[in-house]
């Protein structure tokens, strides 16, 4: 099957990232070293290549296997492709040594499309869901181990399901029948059995199958600890861009930079502004895509980007 994927915000990450202080596109020589945090299938890797001259260097992380096999076909001296999280990108990187970073979260559209990742409710196939196929549990493997208080937690917590003690509740009825889920479309047709109403034009399963997806690759654990090791990688102007697609990432991301962007300074200090030591941060811009990349990639509708920049004078 030929599955394409539609990068999300393409121009206005690229610009946000490239019209910070510190990169020229057009000064070939400058040495320059960019993170793409995801490599999906390259929209926004190649994008930012094709504006940066011969010295710029890449480094790409993807945690899937066939994201890692797409980007090893480029060929292209700048680009490094590492098949980890970019939850682990300060171990390949000096500190301060970044010129731009991007992290674009969620889910890329192949892996949503083939059925045999098993991430679609719409699609049959095994209930997988892992981005990195090599390592950890399928979410069918979990389902079968893990306790009702535990699937409800899940369920609950990352995908802000009401119904999810129901839906847990339903998983170990059909479990101790001998009948856990082991597919898609089981685990879609269960969740449907048990959620009888739901928002207009959303199938029962989405939230659930958002929360086990979430869970089982530890997206917002991979998420913290790459907006950290971001902000010690980033070079002082340097400018960190964020997309993500959910309120519960967009709420972590949020948080982080407003928390950097602020310096708490205990009141009663005789501080004059001249002398308040510089928060590590500046917010630039909050971007949501245009109407008409909603209706030419309709993945797109839920998509934030969220871009900050280190401050100059700032190392740490």
């Amino acid at each position: 099957m030929n599955i394409t994927h539609r990068p999300v915000l393409l121009a206005e990450a690229v610009t946000a990232l490239i019209s910070g202080p510190l990169i020229t596109p057009s000064d070939a020589s400058k040495k320059i070293l960019i993170i793409d945090g995801t490599f999906g299938r390259g929209g926004h890797t190649q994008a930012l290549l094709s504006e940066l001259g011969a010295n710029a260097q890449m480094i790409s992380f993807d945690k899937d296997s066939e994201a890692i096999a797409a980007a090893e076909k480029i060929k292209d001296a700048r680009l490094r492709v590492v098949h980890d999280s970019f939850a682990n990108m300060d171990q390949y990187a000096e500190p301060a040594s970044v010129d731009g970073i991007l992290l674009d979260l969620g889910i890329s559209s192949p892996q949503v499309d083939e059925a045999h990742r098993g991430f679609s409710f719409r699609k049959d196939g095994p209930l997988d869901m892992r981005m990195n196929t090599d390592h950890g549990l399928t979410v069918a493997q979990w389902l079968e181990q893990a306790s009702q208080e535990e699937i409800t937690h899940v369920i609950k917590t990352y995908g802000e399901e009401r119904f999810a003690s129901q839906i847990a509740k339903a998983i170990i009825a059909r479990r101790q029948e001998g009948l856990a889920p082991k597919t898609t479309s089981q685990l879609a047709n269960l969740v449907a059995s048990v959620v009888r109403t739901r928002e207009i034009g959303q199938d029962p399963a989405t939230r659930t199958f958002q929360a086990l997806r979430i869970f089982i690759n530890r997206e917002l654990e991979d998420l913290e600890m790459g907006l950290k090791a971001a902000l010690t990688l980033l070079k002082p102007g340097a400018r960190l861009a964020v997309i993500s697609f959910h309120s519960l990432e967009d709420r972590i991301v949020k948080q982080f930079l407003q928390a950097n962007a602020k310096l708490e300074v205990p009141r009663g200090l005789p501080l004059r502004d001249k002398d308040l030591p510089l928060s590590p941060l500046q917010i630039i811009s909050r971007v949501k895509p245009s109407e008409v990349e909603v209706q030419e990639n309709p993945r797109a509708r839920s998509a934030i980007m969220r871009v900050a920049q280190k401050r100059l004078g700032v190392m740490a």
